[in-house]
């Protein structure tokens, strides 16, 4: 088991190509833990704007009738992914990583898995 803090750093360096990462609350929008980022990207601003983006795919999967469990949703920009994962396990209940990507030196499929690790390893 790992806290926020070790868990952040180990995404931030074994995922191949990650520039931010934060642990998000989405019933509040608050970030609970971030690193990574720039001064042009604050992750403190995108985490709530991605909560957003959950809440709405969640409403949308109630609306349908969808029942299977949301894992992770993907945003791809020309430049960028942006990868939310939302947590599953122990007490994670409300929470998503977030994890920004340069899509030029990053394998989506190997940091969806690693973010995946991570996710389970994650004690809240």
């Amino acid at each position: 088991m790992a806290n926020t803090e070790t868990s952040l750093k180990e995404a931030l360096a074994s995922i191949e190509g990650a520039t931010g990462i934060a642990l998000v609350d989405y019933t509040s929008g608050m970030a609970l833990g971030t690193l990574g980022g720039s001064k042009s990207f604050d992750l403190g601003v995108a985490a709530a704007g991605n909560t957003d983006v959950v809440r709405a795919k969640m409403r949308t999967m109630e609306h349908l009738g969808l029942k299977g469990q949301l894992e992770d949703i993907l945003i791809t920009l020309t430049d960028q992914y942006h990868l939310i994962r939302l947590i599953t396990g122990r007490g994670g209940n409300g929470l998503f990583l977030y994890l920004v990507l340069d899509a030029k030196r990053s394998n989506l499929a190997m940091a969806r898995h690693q973010l995946k690790k991570i996710e389970e390893d994650l004690e809240v």
